[in-house]
């Protein structure tokens, strides 16, 4: 007991709180680092305030997360490691301490980063931010059960309600009392009729006839069965009511908690203490929590096991045309003939049916079909060609079973190439409501759980509003405290400009800055207090009416304790922030040094390059004159998909057009799930179905389409900016090339870190090495053998201009543009890369470090290394993430040299900065989920900052009058 809890409560009165001063718990008022040298930080010390809203910003590569993630969350990280007793320890190892001198006042760390989202199906916005475990709880605990079989309402009875319901129902009736045992199941059931005689009763009712029990009885083992025992017959009068208790009791006993009543007409009344159908005889089980989850095998769908959907081979995919012969490609996955071992195969297989691999396919017997499609058990004789006169005998697979078996096991690069013959369905049983019939049919206010997670979240925040006064008074009780729960945890993920979204959307279709503000409003549901959060641009994704939402969230967690570290390049961010930070002046080595610093009326006045843009010094300047196009016109007709209402789209073609709108208004629905498959059918034979439309027109005037989105370049460590871009390829060619390396007889294998002879075998080429934690993230440490350098000894010792390959792969793009400036071939891609903005990052950089923005662009790097045709359409999904204005400005030149030599530019974007400069805008909406998906106007800048309807309107006007 601690002595303050000894005094009295008089006493205890009389004692004053310590002082604080502004101080916290860590005793420090501030964040203090000293000598940060991560990365490109030039030995930089820092002190930031405590429990306020930081912005850090500035260029991009300029040093703003090797300070918050680098140094301050890695640091953090590795005390709490620290904290772990040394056993522990000694699975784990240690991390290895960030390049700092010291860090006073650090707090509990939580990163809350934009390349964490999940890839697994079963995460979904609902299991995520624990708003459908809170459903799951409730629908537990106060739904209502209906029968699946007839509709009705499920009951549950005492013994002592079954006796009074039989007693008073069944008044002077006669009735037979049976106990039932096994219900359609199949089997001989000679053990059970033993088991039966053995306790004392002679009769049994088999499937729905009452028979004697005899010695060896049995029954069909291949039929299905309903067996009952037979307790009593008796008559329902008030001189057997004792009696009738008693059978009823026994009943109960054998029949585990189910009994059967017969009266004279032979009609079925069933009773259950559980939850039961009279009518049907239906049960179900008592429901808990897991009932309703898709994760559990209590709860999914035995189908889909959960999924809602199945990727299913089918055969339209694998033979598009019947009208072609295996031989000239008819066997999409196959193509066609080649002198190898399948073709072989399927030759001798036809042979035996007559028919060969000239013959068209629609011309085959449909077993032949099914046999070539998914295999048979008889072996097919195929000539071998190492010892002629001899014949191997083996049975053939199937190329469907052959493409399921890699979909599983296959390579990543082999299970991309199967999923292109994957079509997704719909599960039949349930149709993707993911849950058993069992659970679908428990309802609260006549909504199932599965209904209640399709709805938005403002709609299912609106079906929550006054729903007491819908529930009985038992259902009231339980459900006050979760109901409370459950619209605290909705107006967060409301709070962060997440209205649009459903419960069941699965995290890994969200982009960056969504699943950011997933975590964000989960982590404002803890209600934890002296934490530092360091987040990675919130903003992005969002549009600037639910800025002002965001910043508030922010401010909320700031306001219950914490500090609030965020990377970020919003202007409104700043200015509403407590206090800015600015790297720069450049990025790389040009960077890792303040340039500013203070609270934003001070910052303000600093005129690091920052505070020029904030203050409207330095601008990204509007063009005199739009672009009308070539006068060419793409128009899509009646998109229906998702939320979209039969809408029509008109694309001037030789223009920069921006798609924009509020998040969720059917911006992503409309030219990526929609336009782009359409345009990638007619150009490239895709097989992905585009969402309903009605027609397309103007596709004659494009010959090519180029989609640069967010997704990563690659989900291992291996893939990295060099290897993507394919420079790669060329720089392993210049070092086979030296005199060295050929003295060797080193080919361009030798210096691929992917395969055996030059990379490092411990590591096999990574670099780096996976430690598997059990309760935390995943740990990457550097190679003990190579440190990382990938390659062997021998292969670093081949040596271009004093530089081995691996320390080409740790150059920055900006030094290996400069290194291989004599390289044309090579510096043509560099030199892309360098003019994206990315000429901070390491060529050999892996992949999974990379943030969706960084990912996005250099894509773009390698679509714009290509020779373009003046008849590409370009489509890019919210580029400027992670951009300075300066970058953007570098960002706004390459795309205007793309469209000035004809092609067409299609941006998604929310950036007021890009959406001024360009010739046309169409803003889609005027709200999010199933109240968007309308063009709400469209027109050049100044046609659209006028109009009244558009919120995005009132946002380009300010931004217009202050150009």
């Amino acid at each position: 007991m601690a002595w303050f809890e000894l005094l009295s409560a008089k006493e205890q009165q009389h004692i004053d709180p310590p002082a604080t001063n502004g101080f916290d718990v860590t005793g420090y008022e501030h964040i203090e680092i000293f000598g940060a040298r991560e990365h490109n930080l030039k030995d930089i010390d820092v002190t930031l305030p405590r429990n306020q809203l930081v912005v850090i910003t500035g260029i991009s590569g300029s040093g703003k997360s090797s300070l918050a993630f680098d140094t301050i969350y890695a640091e953090g990280q590795r005390r709490y490691m620290e904290s772990f007793s040394a056993y522990a320890r000694s699975f784990i190892g240690n991390m290895e301490r960030p390049d700092v001198d010291k860090i006073n006042g650090l707090s509990p760390v939580i990163s809350i980063e934009q390349k964490t989202t999940s890839r697994n199906p079963r995460s979904t916005v609902g299991t995520t931010t624990e708003v459908y475990d809170f459903l799951r709880l409730l629908f537990a605990r106060a739904g209502i059960a209906y029968s699946y079989l007839t509709g009705n309402k499920m009951v549950r009875q005492t013994e002592a309600q079954i006796v009074d319901h039989v007693a008073k129902a069944f008044d002077g009736a006669h009735l037979i009392l049976l106990a039932p045992m096994v219900k359609g199941r199949k089997g001989h059931y000679r053990e059970l009729f033993v088991q039966i005689r053995k306790m004392g009763f002679t009769k049994v009712q088999l499937d729905g006839k009452i028979v004697e029990l005899v010695p060896k009885m049995q029954v069909d083992r291949y039929k299905t069965h309903d067996i009952e025992i037979v307790i009593d017959r008796l008559e329902v009068t008030s001189k057997n009511i004792l009696r009738l208790n008693d059978s009823i009791k026994i009943a109960m006993y054998h029949g585990k908690g189910v009994i059967l009543a017969i009266d004279k007409q032979g009609t079925s009344y069933h009773f259950s203490k559980f939850l039961m159908d009279p009518a049907s005889g239906l049960a179900y089980d008592e429901p808990a929590p897991n009932t309703f989850s898709f994760n559990s095998p209590y709860g999914a769908c035995t189908t889909c096991k959960g999924l809602g959907t199945f990727a299913k081979i089918t055969r339209e995919s694998v033979i598009p045309d019947l009208e072609l012969s295996i031989s000239r490609g008819g066997i999409l996955p196959l193509g066609e003939y080649r002198d190898i071992w399948i073709f072989k195969k399927l030759s001798s297989l036809l042979k035996r049916y007559g028919a060969n691999i000239t013959t068209p396919i629609k011309d085959l017997p449909e077993d032949v079909l099914e046999i070539i499609l998914h295999g048979d058990e008889i072996p097919v004789a195929v000539d071998s060609a190492k010892f002629p006169g001899q014949q191997w005998h083996t049975k053939f697979e199937g190329i469907v079973n052959f493409l399921e078996k890699q979909k599983d096991t296959g390579s990543e690069k082999i299970q991309n190439w199967v999923r292109e013959f994957t079509q997704v369905t719909r599960c039949p049983e349930c149709s993707g409501a993911r849950l058993k019939k069992e659970s679908l049919h428990f309802r609260i206010d006549g909504k199932n759980i599965a209904e209640l997670a399709e709805m938005d979240i403002l709609q299912l925040r609106e079906w929550l509003e006054g729903l007491e006064t819908r529930l009985n008074s038992k259902q009231m009780v339980v459900a006050t405290e979760i109901l409370k729960e459950l619209r605290k945890r909705l107006n967060f993920l409301v709070n962060v400009g997440l209205s649009y979204l459903h419960l069941n959307r699965p995290l890994r279709t969200l982009s960056g800055g969504e699943s950011q503000r997933i975590r964000l409003a989960t982590q404002i549901g803890t209600q934890l207090v002296g934490v530092l959060y360091i987040l990675d641009e919130p903003s992005i994704g969002l549009h600037q009416r639910d800025n002002q939402r965001l910043i508030q969230a922010l401010k909320d967690l700031r306001d219950l304790g914490n500090s609030v570290l965020v990377v970020e390049h919003d202007k409104e961010m700043m200015l509403n922030a407590d206090y800015i930070l600015d790297f720069g002046p450049g990025a790389g080595r040009h960077g890792g040094t303040i340039v500013a610093q203070g609270a934003p009326l001070e910052f303000l006045q600093q005129k690091s390059p920052t505070a020029r843009y904030l203050t409207g010094e330095e601008q990204i300047p509007v063009p005199n004159t739009r672009r009308q196009g070539n006068g060419e016109v793409l128009k899509l007709s009646g998109a229906s998909g998702h939320n979209l209402n039969n809408l029509d789209l008109e694309l001037p073609l030789g223009t920069m057009i921006c798609i924009t709108g509020v998040s969720g208004s059917g911006k992503s629905t409309l030219i990526h799930d929609t336009l782009i498959p359409i345009l990638k059918n007619r150009f490239y034979k895709s097989r992905k179905e585009p969402l309903p439309y009605d027609s397309i027109k103007g596709v004659e005037h494009l010959d090519k389409v180029i989609e640069v989105d967010q997704s990563p370049i690659g989900r291992t460590p291996r893939s990295n900016p060099a290897t993507y871009t394919g420079v790669f390829t060329d720089i392993r060619a210049l070092y086979a090339n030296l005199p060295e390396a050929k003295i060797r007889g080193y080919k361009a294998g030798r210096f691929s870190f992917n395969v055996k002879g030059g990379r490092c075998e411990t590591c096999r080429g990574g670099g780096m090495k996976l430690i598997e934690m059990d309760f935390l993230p995943d740990v990457l440490v550097p190679c003990e053998t190579c440190k990382g350098k990938r390659y062997n000894r021998e292969t670093r010792e081949v040596r271009f201009k004093g530089k081995s390959i691996s320390d080409v792969l740790d150059m920055t793009v900006e030094e290996a543009t400069s290194f291989f400036e004599h390289q044309p071939k090579i510096l043509r891609r560099i030199k892309t890369l360098n003019d994206v903005g990315l000429g901070y990052i390491s060529l050999g950089q892996h992949a999974t470090t990379l943030s969706g923005g960084e990912a996005q662009r250099v894509k773009l790097s390698l679509e714009l290394s290509k020779r373009d045709t003046g008849r590409t359409i370009y489509v890019l999904d919210e580029p400027t993430t992670g951009l300075h204005f300066q970058d953007i400005k570098n960002l706004l030149i390459l795309l205007d040299k793309l469209v000035s030599k004809g092609n067409t530019v299609l941006i998604i974007e929310h950036n007021m900065e890009v959406i001024k400069v360009v010739d046309h805008i169409i803003d889609l909406g005027p709200e999010g989920g199933m109240a968007g998906g309308q063009i709400v106007c469209a027109g050049s800048p100044e046609k659209i900052a006028v109009s009244k309807k558009s919120y995005t309107a009132k946002f380009l006007s300010e931004e217009l009058k202050g150009s």
